[in-house]
């Protein structure tokens, strides 16, 4: 289901994130946030990974990256700016007070319909279209997966774990860019409001009950 590079991107994701949660933590405390990471990212993808598939659609996992900073054909870098790893390392320094909570929204995905899948499962002259709806369903299963491993997490003594699903959760809410949030919210509004105040209630969980 994950080829070699979506599972590269996955890992080294997951180091940078580590690594931006435990700075000036211990070596221990670092493996144990670096595997929370990389199973809150996987059940993530993965999440999405199968929503596709019911949405007759290929899922593909990638790094978010910016192209442009200007609406203009000159405004735009020579080389993509890989934003999923340089925006959690800088948010660390914003906001180091806050006991590891660093940004966290380093992947997102691109869908590529599959008309041959449909035509398969439905029959030659279904309907094949990829609309912002279907993404956004798409998008809201990583979300809720997230949020599911948060209760987990609780459940079987393993905060740091929940901490981890719910920042994941939290700043993949926001709508901007090709964020997952804002994949949601144009495509399924009463969708996003739901998931942003269950977020919500898990960042208070996150902040004052651990």
């Amino acid at each position: 289901m994950f080829n070699k590079k979506e599972i590269g991107i996955i890992l080294i994701v997951s180091v940078f994130l580590a690594f931006a949660i435990t700075l000036a933590k211990t070596t221990n405390y670092f493996l144990y946030t670096l595997l929370g990471v990389f199973i809150a990212l996987l059940a993530n993808a993965l999440a999405k990974k199968v929503a596709g598939y019911f949405f007759e659609s290929d899922i593909e996992i990638k790094l978010w990256e910016f192209k442009r900073y200007g609406y203009t054909k000159k405004q735009k870098f020579k080389r993509s700016f890989p934003a999923g790893l340089i925006i959690p390392l800088l948010s660390k320094i914003v906001l180091w007070p806050l006991n590891g909570f660093v940004w966290m929204a380093s992947l997102v995905f691109d869908v590529k319909p599959k008309p041959w899948r449909v035509a398969k499962r439905h029959g030659y002259y279904s309907f094949s279209e990829m609309t912002e709806d279907h993404i956004g369903y798409i998008a809201a299963f990583g979300v809720i997966i997230n949020l599911i491993l948060a209760i987990a997490g609780y459940f079987i003594g393993f905060p740091l774990f929940s901490k981890i699903n719910i920042w994941l959760a939290f700043f993949n809410m926001i709508p901007i860019s090709d964020l997952d949030g804002n994949k949601i919210f144009f495509g399924n509004l009463a969708l996003w409001n739901v998931l942003a105040i269950l977020t919500l209630l898990g960042m208070a969980y996150a902040f004052f009950l651990v």
